[in-house]
């Protein structure tokens, strides 16, 4: 099998970190409604999307375990509700539990008790949130080429990246060491489950990712790990500033694009804050210089990829300061959600890199 046949690198594979872009804006989108509609419509984007484009390398198979992931939040939060109660008032009462008597410092905590429609409801429409948001990640780590992606990383963030990479690429041997010593248990005729089947399986285990993480050690000082460049210390000032504030800006930034009242700054301090921290990773790459094999291009697709998650998630935000209802329909009274058309042809943006990247090679 030649390189450019590996399944997720191939010579059109897209930037790992366009497909995390495109993901974290639909995810960002997910975050501005609570409209089952649209946040279906996401889900169903996602959905498409991943069958299309994903590989058949192990990290694909994540989306399935993000899905029942989902479902589990989704059950929860209801299970909650109909525990717990809700503060959503409501007339249509669906059924009514035995309250159980709470002590006074308790007030505002009831177990059991009249359980509504209108308070499932809501509670159907923000576990459906939290359940998308889980599912855009799921895309992400399921079209993304996870050493890609850590190769990529700037050089400010070698040390931290190459630690990953490692752990990434030892796990795949633990689980086959359990495996085979387990296999070959059962063959002698021993047992391999319970405490003494665990501890006779899991000190061999040990035993052997000790002895890899020797040889790894051994091959990486041999290759001169951890070499960093002399760089004068008002870099070092300029670059911790930079980072520190930039990653403040993202935190503030952030908190307002999720708050109804940061609408107004959130997106202009979460790009500074951005910018800023960008600039601090450029310049702390200049204490570990390194070179990258065949590195990943940032190509036109990379941008079209990329640039259709961030207008899924801008062009909602927009239209929240126009009509904020569309988006996060009520549940009292109890009414059908309507679909607004400009959110969802935004959301719909989100389909483009099915047509723009090219279909995954796999392996003859």
């Amino acid at each position: 099998m030649t390189v450019a046949s590996r399944p997720g690198r191939g010579r059109g594979a897209v930037h790992p970190g366009a497909w995390w872009l495109w993901a974290l804006g639909l995810a960002t989108a997910a975050t501005r409604t609570t409209n089952p509609l649209l946040l279906a419509l996401l889900i169903a984007v996602s959905a498409y999307v991943v069958a299309a484009r994903h590989t058949s390398a192990p990290w694909s198979r994540s989306y399935a375990a993000f899905a029942r992931l989902g479902l589990a939040v989704l059950a929860v939060r209801l299970l909650f509700t109909v525990v717990l109660g809700s503060p959503v008032p409501g007339a249509h009462t669906l059924f009514t539990l035995p309250e159980v008597p709470l002590p006074h410092w308790a007030q505002g905590i009831r177990l059991g008790g009249r359980v509504t429609a209108e308070s499932l409801v809501f509670a159907l429409y923000d576990g459906l949130r939290l359940a998308t948001l889980l599912l855009c990640v799921g895309a992400a780590n399921a079209l993304a080429n996870p050493a890609r992606l850590l190769k990529a990383l700037p050089g400010a963030l070698y040390e931290a990246g190459v630690a990953v990479v490692v752990a990434l690429t030892f796990a795949p041997h633990l689980v086959a060491d359990v495996r085979r010593l387990r296999a070959a248990r059962r063959l002698r005729g021993r047992p391999d489950r319970g405490l003494r089947g665990l501890l006779q399986v899991g000190l061999p285990v040990l035993e052997g990712a000790l002895e890899r993480s020797v040889a790894l050690a051994a091959a990486m000082d041999a290759r001169g790990f951890g070499r960093t460049a002399a760089v004068p210390p008002a870099v070092r000032r300029t670059t911790t500033a930079l980072t520190l504030g930039g990653l403040l800006g993202v935190c503030a930034g952030t908190y307002g694009l999720l708050t109804a009242e940061g609408t107004a700054y959130g997106l202009p301090v979460l790009l500074a804050g951005l910018a800023a921290a960008l600039a601090g990773l450029r310049l702390g790459g200049r204490r570990s210089p390194r070179t990258r094999y065949r590195p990943d291009v940032w190509d036109a697709r990379a941008w079209l990829v990329a640039g259709s998650g961030i207008a899924a998630a801008v062009l909602p935000s927009v239209w929240a300061a126009y009509d904020p209802a569309a988006l996060h329909p009520g549940v009292v009274p109890l009414t059908a959600p309507a679909l607004p058309l400009l959110p969802a042809a935004a959301m719909l943006l989100g389909l483009l890199p099915a047509v723009v990247t090219p279909a995954p090679e796999e392996a003859p």
